[in-house]
């Protein structure tokens, strides 16, 4: 029973040194997904085709897009302009489903974090009652004379407790920050669906007004 015991603190400690290496691993590779997104030549991209697109000149938004290295932005801005002259609904629905694509896109990954940062807490914690179980056996076989072994097992117990915060608080922490990006970077995409909207209606509008003063 002991030795069962004390393979499954083994077996805890492992597990939470793996999942502070998947969620490192998920981390730099999300954090670099986010910096390519969000830099500010990204934000820059974001005004400039705005400009361009309240004007409707549709010619130097495919000359700027094609001048522009490839970013979340400018693949939703290809797209849109690819779909541009397929009608306002048809363009608007076909926006709205590459915004869930790249959403998607965003998001993946992100339930590991999330899945460790609940769950790690827990591990711990199975680690620590564990090896309470272990310095309670130790205190009923070796009686007074094992008190101080007693109390190192209970302090050993408790570093697994430790062990699964210290996983689980960061790990929290990032998840919130790429949850929150992926919010902002839907945000810009809504934006620059409504800016396309508002240019394909002026286009429309300024075509009917000529076609009239024909």
């Amino acid at each position: 029973m002991i030795s069962l015991v004390e393979y499954g603190e083994i077996f805890v400690f492992l597990s939470l040194l793996f999942a502070s290496i998947l969620a490192l691993s998920v981390g730099i590779e999300r954090a670099l997904v986010f910096r390519k997104n969000m830099s500010k030549e990204s934000n820059k991209f974001l005004r400039e085709l705005a400009g361009l697109l309240r004007k409707a000149d549709m010619k130097g938004a495919r000359e700027y897009l094609n001048n522009t290295d490839e970013n979340i932005y400018s693949r939703f801005a290809e797209f849109s302009l690819t779909h541009y002259d397929d009608g306002q609904e048809k363009l608007t629905n076909l926006m709205s489903g590459k915004a869930i694509e790249e959403r998607i896109d965003l998001e993946k990954r992100l339930p590991i974090l999330s899945t460790l940062g609940n769950n790690a807490p827990f591990i711990g914690l199975l680690g620590t009652v564990l090896g309470v179980i272990k310095a309670f056996h130790g205190l009923g076989t070796l009686g007074n004379t094992g008190a101080e072994v007693v109390m190192r097992s209970i302090s050993s117990a408790l570093l697994a407790t430790a062990a699964g915060l210290f996983v689980a608080i960061p790990v929290v922490m990032a998840n919130n920050y790429f949850t929150k990006k992926v919010k902002i970077i839907i945000q810009h995409l809504e934006i620059l669906s409504k800016e396309f909207i508002a240019s394909y209606a002026y286009t429309a509008s300024r075509k009917k007004s000529h076609r009239r003063g024909e």
